[in-house]
């Protein structure tokens, strides 16, 4: 990538960052909203507060790493309570699900701020985030939540490289979307399944894994947990796997399963 035209989009970033400010950043410890606490805290300073929103979809490693980075970086940070699974919408798990998710999170988002006089929301959407179906960003336009990595044309590989540039240990973390997404559109959403899910992903984390899902599978009779791995790390599946099938099994799950295929990031019309 060109050095001068990224650096052209990071000014870019920060005139509106400081334009903006203050504001509030719609922070989870993930690549995108990492580096946009970064560049808010370097360009405006405490004027820029982060917030987690924290419900049970939340992993609470994700949660207690997302601290430790704020703290990192030097943000002043808070944690919010959010109720999505109280939304009988949301629960339902239907195709625009996210959209029930952001609409939570940017309410209490858009309240603290009319509150405490803060000028702006901001959430981390970057440019390459346009190309995919994204009900969240229908949420977002309608809170008129800004997203200023988008605005300043920098896609996901300028802000992996940015990340690393600034130390940040997000520059290439795998993508983590929430525990929902583990559970196929149409089967309901709830505490139990999301707990399931975390106790299967947390074994599997804990034999050595970094990219991989485990989908959560509700049948008539049985519920069965479907493991992907990357590709690339299916070699270290033959000596781990009575390990995931028994731990699986202890997390709650029925029968285990595991995808021939692998675990592939989705595409531009994936969630």
């Amino acid at each position: 990538m060109s050095q001068l035209f990224t650096a052209a989009k990071v000014e870019r970033l920060y005139t509106l960052l400081t334009g903006s400010a203050p504001l509030v950043i719609a922070y989870s410890g993930g690549v995108d909203s990492a580096y946009l606490l970064a560049a808010a805290h370097e360009a405006v300073g405490n004027r820029a507060l982060a917030v987690i929103a924290d419900s049970p979809s939340l992993p609470r490693r994700a949660l207690e790493e997302a601290l430790q980075l704020a703290g990192m970086i030097g943000a002043p940070v808070e944690v919010v309570a959010t109720a999505e699974l109280q939304d009988e919408r949301y629960a339902a798990n239907p195709l625009n699900r996210c959209y029930y998710c952001k609409a939570e999170l940017f309410t209490k988002l858009d309240a603290l701020a009319r509150e405490r006089r803060y000028r702006a929301i901001a959430y981390g959407e970057n440019a390459d985030d346009v190309l995919q179906v994204r009900p969240g960003r229908v949420a977002a336009e309608q809170f008129q939540v800004l997203a200023p990595l988008r605005d300043a044309g920098l896609t996901k590989a300028e802000i992996r490289e940015l990340s690393r540039e600034l130390g940040l240990p997000t520059a290439d973390a795998p993508a983590q979307p929430c525990l929902s997404s583990r559970i196929p559109h149409g089967t309901p959403v709830t505490v139990e399944a999301l707990a399931m899910v975390e106790r299967g992903e947390a074994l599997v984390r804990s034999l050595g894994f970094k990219v991989f899902r485990v989908r959560h599978i509700a049948l008539e009779h049985e519920l069965r947990a479907r493991v992907l791995i990357a590709p690339a790390e299916m070699g270290l599946f033959a000596q781990a796997r009575e390990e995931i099938l028994n731990g699986l099994r202890g997390a709650g799950y029925d029968a285990v399963e595991i995808d021939p295929a692998g675990y592939r990031p989705p595409g531009p019309a994936g969630q």
